[in-house]
């Protein structure tokens, strides 16, 4: 009440928000577990896992000469990491402190800083996990070479930035219909299985199975990763700049929702979760 505020420069406010944003991105990556290293261990061990299980159903029902030519695992963990890293950021930033949060009470605290910080701890465990994998992978079992390591990386940024333009349109609309976001996220995540295209190769589908996949910017993120993961591959069918292009258009529409119900927030909602 007695307080008084001092003026900050846009530097100073910028600084502050950036320290924010990585304390909250540090509390949410010890969300999980107390200890962030477990918490690292906990996704590295759902990614074996799943990788594990693709390499079971690959081998078993004789997929493995649909792969591009080159080392197998670099080819699944091309589609299944991706796809893992869109589906956790849908779902980190749509389960970020709304409008209505206790959080928010807190004058720093903002809707912003909550969705910049559920994006980013999930980035962080994400690529931290593939990296520990590819090391593991290079130093202990087979040495391998990726063609592009730069234009990967950028395919993975696109399909991160696509799950938080997702995310936010969730977060939009979760406090109006929270039933029905829940499953409709369900359903999103469970589709994407299949829809993403992370089984199979885009040059080597016949036109009416690839039109199937075609408008999903996950799937053409995967298949431009392969081509920058693998010399011998020249993805055709698929184009980066039509994910990147749908993923601000989505992440413009979720904003724009998100303000919606940032202005009509009440405190009731939290009652109905």
């Amino acid at each position: 009440m007695f307080q008084q505020r001092a003026s900050r420069t846009r530097l100073q406010s910028a600084i502050s928000m950036a320290e924010l944003i990585f304390h909250s991105t540090a509390h949410n990556i010890r969300k999980s577990h107390n200890n962030a290293v477990l918490s690292i261990v906990n996704n590295l061990v759902r990614v074996a896992i799943m990788l594990a299980v693709f390499y079971f159903m690959f081998t078993l029902l004789g997929l493995r000469r649909t792969a591009i030519r080159g080392d197998f695992l670099l080819f699944m963990l091309s589609g299944i990491f991706i796809y893992m890293c869109h589906v956790k950021t849908v779902t980190s930033v749509m389960g970020a402190d709304g409008p209505s949060s206790p959080m928010m009470k807190h004058a720093p605290m903002n809707t912003l800083i909550s969705l910049a910080s559920a994006a980013l701890s999930t980035l962080y465990l994400q690529v931290l996990t593939l990296f520990v994998i590819l090391f593991v992978y290079h130093v202990a079992v087979r040495p391998f070479d990726i063609y592009d390591p730069a234009g990967a990386f950028g395919c993975i940024m696109v399909a991160w930035f696509y799950g938080i333009a997702v995310g936010v349109c969730f977060l939009a609309l979760r406090p109006w219909f929270p039933e029905f976001t829940g499953i409709a996220a369900q359903l999103y995540t469970r589709a994407n299985m299949i829809a993403s295209g992370k089984m199979f190769v885009a040059n080597q589908i016949t036109p009416t199975m690839r039109n199937m996949f075609d408008w999903n910017p996950l799937f053409h993120s995967i298949d431009q990763a392969r081509g920058d993961t693998f010399i011998n591959y020249n993805p055709h069918y698929s184009s980066l700049s039509y994910a990147i292009t749908v993923a601000v258009a989505i992440f413009c529409l979720g904003m724009i929702g998100e303000f919606y119900t940032r202005r009509h927030a009440s405190v009731s909602w939290n009652a109905r979760r």
